[in-house]
């Protein structure tokens, strides 16, 4: 390779760094107009992991998804039906986040590691929502009309959980990760588990909580069996007096106390807890 070749080379590449660097701040400059202020803010507000805002609006797909859906929202409800679908396919293969420009989505919405998400094209989304990565909202019918889940203000999904269906989930309810929930979620109740449950609605966590689980799940599974060991308890402190008075008639009852001994509900309750 002649010394003119090199520069040639040389130059080439220096002109393609300079248009990717080009691309680059065109691409920040259009995420800085279309991104709103609280768009940023939220994510500050729920991830610790944020540090700069020019890291956000650089290497957040969550956010990245929610700008380009605005475009493609807005072109949706304009008429323009391919672009938007085919602005979206685009954002999905950059981001791995689907979201149906038919989608309605509120303000501050946040979906945090991102890949995975699908919203579907009638879903409805409230304001201050929270999803992580995995989260499905989709529907369970080939009819067309409403097919897809309805979440209120303030709701966190969890990672990989599944909300099927036209159902209602109700303000600041929070679904546990990987569960399924094919029925309405009561406004600040947390459902969990396969098919999802509903925990406890008198133990309502103020506050924001990852991946839409609290400290005290309050499992109504767990509250079950706690009654049953309790009763238990109780069977055999009757049956240790049945036994006191089978001793005192002259009949021998030590297999049966110990085969009684072998049973420890307080050690039961712990790992239940």
């Amino acid at each position: 390779m002649t010394l003119e070749h090199s520069i040639m080379a040389v130059l080439a590449i220096i002109g393609g760094l300079a248009v990717l660097v080009l691309c680059a701040g065109l691409l920040i400059a259009l995420l800085v107009y279309v991104t709103s202020r609280e768009d940023v803010n939220c994510v500050f507000d729920r991830d610790p992991a944020a540090r700069t805002t020019f890291e956000v609006m650089t290497c957040y797909p969550g956010l990245h998804a929610r700008v380009v859906h605005r475009v493609s929202h807005a072109l949706w409800k304009s008429g323009f039906k391919w672009p938007a679908r085919f602005l979206s396919h685009l954002a999905r293969s950059v981001t791995g986040i689907e979201i149906h420009p038919g989608a309605t989505i509120g303000r501050r919405f946040f979906i945090d590691h991102g890949m995975g998400v699908v919203i579907g094209e009638t879903a409805e989304v409230g304001d201050d929502v929270t999803l992580y990565h995995g989260v499905t909202l989709g529907g369970t019918s080939w009819k067309e009309g409403k097919r897809h889940p309805t979440l209120g203000n303030g709701v966190v999904v969890g990672a990989g959980a599944k909300v099927l269906g036209p159902i209602l989930v109700g303000d600041n309810a929070k679904i546990g990760s990987n569960a399924v929930v094919v029925k309405d979620v009561p406004v600040g109740a947390t459902a969990v588990g396969v098919p999802a449950r509903i925990l406890d609605e008198a133990r309502k966590a103020a506050g924001f909580n990852p991946y839409g689980i609290g400290n005290d799940q309050n499992d109504p599974f767990a509250k079950a069996i706690h009654g049953l060991l309790g009763h238990s308890m109780v069977v055999d402190q009757r049956l240790e007096l049945i036994l006191a008075h089978l001793e005192k008639l002259g009949i021998n009852v030590d297999d049966d106390r110990a085969t009684a001994d072998k049973f420890d509900p307080r050690h039961l309750n712990k790992i239940v807890d």
